[in-house]
């Protein structure tokens, strides 16, 4: 957008000032000719000097005209280079001529209902989010309820023990899947008010690594991976929303690594970092389908499948996204890399910079 300059202002009125002095020329053409055929006392030097002297008067008062709305100019240059800020253009507000009071008006009236949409948009927009938290916690009661009752069943004895057991399995499975569904969903409605749920402090990682894959350990069982937690580091994160990136990794690590025949080894790799004395590095390395090469720079696109979409059918394409924005917020940097037919392995990477850029956010809360 252009700034109102010295330069612009003039040259916005250069018709004005053409069609003045094209006026002026044909006036003292006229003199001059009337002088030519009926000759008088009038001298030629006080025309030009007359016609001078007009212009100098309109010289001065465009400059005076200039420095009066200066003011307004440079308020409204101010308002150009912060439009993206939403109280912008009420900056605007020295206007002089009706015009530019007319404006100021119209832009605070303007201001006023945006305002006021946003205020009804958000309130609306935290509706929502108060009643997807409060239907998740209340899904979550009856599938913990299914869940208890079918682990009852299964360690009850039975003379049908045998044709229960698998169903039973499946039934587990299931609620399981539900869980991290609802535990996504409700991440998800977290996100938009990242800062003020989080909480740093120090935890050892393959702590950390370790509790999400027990809650994994029944499909590594009946999938034939072994998982296994290699290294150990100390972080400074948030423990909740890590726990959650993990769980992403973990879960698309297993749900991509069963669909291979026979046993699969799902590797948790926590080492220092090469160009950092106090950064740290989690590898989730799986030996699932792997990802294919076109599908990989859109791979933290939400609600994206790719190619392993149209075989998983759990795919949801929100895990990775979910992850990526998480680790953003959080200040670590999260990548994948991956060969198709030969797993994938996703990344954390730790560092002290990152965080301190995180409490800094956190502080001017």
């Amino acid at each position: 957008m252009k700034q109102v300059t010295l330069l612009r202002y003039f040259r916005d009125r250069l018709g004005y000032l053409i069609i003045f002095i094209a006026a002026l020329a044909l006036s003292g053409a006229s003199i001059i000719l009337g002088e030519i055929y009926y000759p008088s006392t009038m001298n030629l030097n006080t025309v030009l000097y007359t016609g001078l002297l007009v212009l100098c008067c309109v010289a001065l008062w465009l400059v005076f005209d200039y420095m009066r709305q200066r003011p307004y100019y440079s308020q409204l240059n101010e308002a150009i280079h912060q439009a993206s800020s939403l109280d912008a253009s009420l900056r605007v507000r020295s206007g002089v001529t009706a015009d530019q009071l007319a404006v100021q008006e119209l832009l605070r009236a303007q201001h006023e209902a945006y305002m006021d949409e946003l205020g009804r948009y958000r309130r609306q927009l935290e509706m929502h989010q108060h009643f997807i938290h409060q239907w998740v916690h209340q899904m979550k009661t009856p599938i913990a309820v299914i869940d208890l009752i079918t682990q009852q069943d299964n360690e009850a004895d039975s003379v049908h023990e045998a044709s229960w057991k698998p169903d039973l399995r499946s039934i587990r499975e299931e609620t399981d899947r539900l869980t991290r569904g609802l535990d996504m969903m409700l991440y998800t409605a977290r996100l938009d008010k990242f800062e003020v749920d989080v909480h740093i402090r120090t935890m050892r990682l393959q702590d950390l690594a370790r509790g999400v894959v027990n809650t994994y350990k029944r499909l590594c069982i009946r999938y034939k991976i072994y998982p296994q937690i290699e290294g150990e580091g100390i972080v400074q994160s948030d423990e909740k929303w890590l726990a959650f990136v993990l769980n992403q990794l973990i879960g698309n690590a297993i749900k991509y690594s069963k669909q291979k025949p026979g046993s699969k080894k799902l590797l948790i790799r926590i080492e220092p970092l090469l160009h950092s004395s106090d950064g740290v590095a989690l590898h989730v390395i799986d030996e699932g389908i792997g990802i294919a090469a076109h599908d990989l720079p859109r791979i933290y696109d939400p609600f994206f499948t790719g190619d392993n979409g149209r075989l998983v059918e759990e795919s949801t394409g929100m895990g990775l996204y979910l992850a990526k924005q998480v680790c953003g917020k959080l200040g670590h940097r999260l990548t994948v890399n991956s060969e198709q037919g030969n797993g994938a392995t996703a990344t954390i990477t730790f560092t002290p910079h990152s965080l301190q850029q995180l409490s800094d956010k956190v502080t001017n809360l």
